[in-house]
């Protein structure tokens, strides 16, 4: 199966996470050896946005912090990377055409963000159609969707299977925006429905939940 992972900076990198991410690293060596094909687009979490904060207090463009920021999402991928070892693809893609080109490599593929004014969730969706991946699981802070943001709301409700209209429903009303736009970016979003790439967002903090979606058990969110 070939499978986009999109790992949320919330997950192991707010504050960063040594321990989740060498984790992540064996779940993606064995994942591989079973014959996986397996792209990772890494976010730089809290982290980032601490670079962002530091650029515009020093008066620097909104380009100049989204940099930064797309940096420390790199510095992230290849912390993974070197976690993997001999199964890692080196350099890190810093553009959509070498992640193609990093895959003839049969190895595992790290990156993070690529240009400003694009999210790592833009990337993993431009990545799974490039692929043509038949699943993108999305590894973030929650266990799922939610009807409204579950930190917010204590009545908000896990859905279990929703589709891309649905999820565009939820977009159009505000009440519910706050909650489902922690889970996927729009953009992200209109890629993945014009592509109809399977994509289950599941709990980021428990590795082992990548390898229940790739296997097509129950857990998270599953959009489709």
């Amino acid at each position: 199966m070939r499978v986009v992972v999109r790992v949320g900076g919330s997950v192991i990198a707010s504050p960063p996470d040594p321990q989740l991410i060498i984790r992540y690293a064996r779940l993606l060596e064995r994942l591989r050896r079973e014959g996986h094909t397996l792209v990772v687009v890494v976010g730089g979490g809290s982290l980032a946005r601490d670079f962002i904060d530091l650029a515009r207090s020093m008066g620097l463009s909104e380009q100049d912090q989204d940099s930064l920021a797309i940096a420390v999402s790199r510095i992230f991928a290849s912390l993974l990377g070197r976690a993997l070892g001999e199964l890692h693809s080196e350099p890190i893609p810093n553009s959509i055409n070498q992640v193609s080109h990093s895959l003839h490599q049969e190895k595992i593929v790290t990156m993070g963000g690529l240009r400003p004014g694009m999210t790592t969730d833009t990337v993993a969706a431009m990545v799974a159609e490039r692929i043509k991946a038949d699943l993108l699981v999305k590894a973030t802070d929650q266990e799922g969707v939610y009807t409204q943001d579950p930190d917010k709301h204590r009545d908000a409700e896990k859905i279990d299977t929703l589709s891309f209209e649905e999820l565009w429903g939820f977009f159009e009303e505000e009440k519910h925006r706050a909650g489902i736009h922690q889970v996927l970016d729009p953009e992200a979003l209109r890629i993945l429905e014009r592509t109809r790439t399977r994509t289950v967002v599941v709990n980021g903090f428990e590795p082992e939940n990548v390898r229940l979606a790739i296997e097509g058990k129950k857990v998270g969110t599953l959009i489709q």
